[in-house]
């Protein structure tokens, strides 16, 4: 069963070919300008003989620097700016996106070789374990009108701007209006608030020690819902009109 993909750079010649190579579990796949058959050939003079290598693994694969003065680039093209680095002579680097994009330098140009890992793995679930289950990290109702200001607030950076600056209370505000028409600054603060103490940001008002002021609280609850994927692109529903079920 092939787990990972590779997407040779593009070439002068035909740009983008839509060539794919596919790697089982244990495989290996050589790159550079002169590699054995059956390695991925990069005809550019700036790139190493064998400049890399590729190994397959479940649900990861990982990557081999085999130049002997140039460090790569690994970038995650959904992450913003997030990418790892691996040295000249580095074996076996492990790479932990799921899409990711292997930048060669080459002679002034940026060479990109893109590798696919789109195989999932999860556990299955046991029946007749014993004892209590275990209680969810952070509990969160998706009909109440508190998650769609969550959703209103995580909305910018998960339609693809991970670094957007987040909405105003009163773009909130009018956000959530076509699912909830009574939406004001007021409930819109008083829900923030809520969340700060539901989600452990804050203390509740029932303990004696309220704690240290919460700066950027919006920040906090923003990069708290998208680290632990507490509001995902498909939960931004909530903010379209209802169709029948309102928000409580």
């Amino acid at each position: 069963m092939f787990s990972i993909i590779v997407v040779p750079p593009p070439t002068s010649e035909d740009e983008r070919s839509g060539a794919q190579l596919r790697l089982a579990p244990g495989e290996r796949l050589v790159f550079g300008r002169a590699v054995p058959e059956g390695g991925l050939l990069i005809a550019h003079d700036g790139v190493s003989r064998r400049a890399g290598e590729i190994t397959a693994h479940g649900t990861f694969w990982t990557v081999s620097n085999l130049s002997a003065g140039q460090t790569y680039v690994v970038e995650n093209p959904e992450g913003a700016g997030e990418h790892i680095k691996v040295a000249p002579g580095r074996l076996d680097a492990p790479v932990p996106f799921e899409f990711s994009r292997i930048v060669l330098p080459a002679a002034g140009d940026l060479l990109p070789v893109e590798v696919w890992a789109p195989r999932h793995d999860y556990l299955r679930a046991e029946d007749g374990t014993d004892g209590e289950p275990t209680a969810p990290a952070f509990s969160v109702d998706r009909t109440k009108r508190y998650f769609a200001v969550l959703a209103a607030l995580c909305e910018p950076r998960l339609r693809g701007a991970p670094h957007a600056p987040l909405p105003t209370m009163d773009q909130v505000v009018e956000r959530l209006r076509p699912a909830w028409p009574a939406a004001s600054r007021t409930s819109v603060q008083w829900n923030i608030d809520y969340l700060a103490v539901k989600l452990r940001l804050k203390p509740g008002p029932e303990t004696a020690d309220p704690g240290p002021r919460l700066n950027g609280k919006k920040e906090s609850l923003v990069s708290l819902a998208l680290r632990f994927d507490l509001v995902r692109e498909d939960d931004l529903v909530v903010l379209a009109a209802p169709s029948g079920q309102a928000l409580r």
